[in-house]
């Protein structure tokens, strides 16, 4: 099978381009015919690539863009709707131009034949193994436009947490870039001009004023090479996380900070119930929904656990027994899980789970916000401190001999 490049018109007159898989370029251009359409050209594609393909693969889709792509389906689904419709439809009225371009090879591969499914898992990049197994079980359950309300559902209640954990370190965050930009500033400006009044004067310097101007000079004259320090050590941090090694070490100290360990933790079981529970009722296996949920729950250590319940759930064993032997989930959800197994409502239980921690995150996020910025202000006051005091001790010593 190759790639061609094809060009053809539908019946509107409208020109329509793409690329297709076939065995030649006959068969294409026969498949293009009986799809309705006037075959004006078709090509190999080369290895070149187009300005445009370039332009549009720096393009993001947004995760607002999925969301609304779900609701929009799944409602013209609802109103009774051919899927191909739906398609053509959307793709048209798609303002993001790289997830239009997705959509329009899409539509073109389900009018081909191609399931849905198979037509999102040749765009993987775009489509997450969670949006293709929920729409793959939803096409064998025929509650296509169902599934993909419970997946715009999901989706808003993701980004609505990213969004309130972000807002919450998004000011510390502001503070600590000005508070540090100012404090190289004085250091690098400001210390070494009372240093050379004071030597002129022959004040002797105390000890954190040495050192402090020693920085400053440092980083004014050797400033390019602490850029490709700091460069350096984060290419090599993340060469070393990106290992299994270096990842497991990194979320395992991620989950042990004081502060925000229980916070990551919070957010990774609250997305660890909500997406288990959404994959559950759409009616995905449970191995294969663990399997999802283990690359998708953002933290090996907890993959790991997530990893050994799957093969224990492939052993017969039930899913809160090895969630309680892992230490790694609070002994809440344990019991919880293993209500819902019970009562054969797993289902409702882990969005339960979900609200739970959603509420919970929401508390700690307000904890969290309340907590880093006396914190901070109290880190950067002693900076501060001990930078003014550097240069109002030799200050004091300058004006007795001035007296004098």
């Amino acid at each position: 099978m190759a790639m061609y490049r094809y060009k053809a018109r539908d019946q509107s007159g409208k020109l329509v381009e793409g690329t297709m898989e076939a065995p030649s370029q006959g068969e294409l251009a026969d498949k293009l015919r009986k799809m309705g359409y006037i075959v004006t050209g078709v090509a190999l594609t080369s290895a070149t690539v187009s300005l445009e393909d370039l332009v549009l693969g720096f393009r993001r889709i947004k995760p607002e863009d999925m969301i609304f792509f779900n609701i929009q389906l799944s409602n013209m689904l609802d109103a009774g709707l051919p899927l191909l419709t739906c398609l053509r439809t959307i793709s048209i009225q798609m303002e993001n131009r790289r997830l239009k371009k997705v959509l329009e090879d899409v539509t073109l591969k389900v009018e081909t034949g191609t399931s849905f499914s198979e037509a999102l898992q040749s765009h993987s990049r775009h489509f997450s193994k969670l949006t293709i197994s929920m729409v793959r079980a939803g096409e064998a359950s025929g509650n296509l436009a169902l599934v993909l309300k419970r997946l715009a559902d999901f989706g808003e209640r993701e980004l609505d947490l990213r969004n309130s954990v972000s807002s919450a370190l998004l000011y510390p965050a502001i503070l600590l870039f000005a508070a540090t930009a100012v404090i190289i500033f004085i250091v690098t400006f400001i210390i070494p001009k009372f240093v050379e009044i004071f030597s002129r004067a022959g004040i002797p310097l105390p000890l954190v004023t040495t050192i402090l101007n020693a920085v400053g000079i440092a980083i004014k004259d050797y400033w390019y090479l602490f850029i490709l320090g700091i460069i350096a050590f984060l290419l090599a941090a993340r060469l070393y996380v990106n290992t299994k090694d270096g990842r497991l070490k990194f979320d395992g100290l991620k989950l042990s900070i004081p502060v925000t360990g229980p916070l990551i933790r919070k957010v990774a079981i609250s997305r660890f119930a909500r997406t288990l529970a959404t994959l559950s009722a759409s009616g995905v296996p449970i191995l294969e929904s663990l399997e999802i949920m283990e690359g998708t729950i953002g933290n090996e250590v907890l993959a790991r656990v997530i990893a050994t319940l799957r093969e224990a759930v492939r052993g017969g064993s039930k899913i809160s027994e090895p969630l309680k032997i892992s230490e790694e989930f609070p002994p809440d959800i344990v019991q919880m899980v293993a209500a819902g197994e019970e009562t054969g409502n797993l289902d409702g239980m882990l969005n339960k789970v979900a609200d739970l921690y959603d509420s919970a995150v929401a508390y700690s996020i307000k904890r969290l916000t309340s907590l880093l910025e006396p914190i901070f202000l109290v880190i950067m006051g002693c900076v501060v401190a001990v930078i003014m005091a550097s240069i109002l001790v030799p200050m004091f010593d300058l004006v007795k001999v001035l007296k004098r």
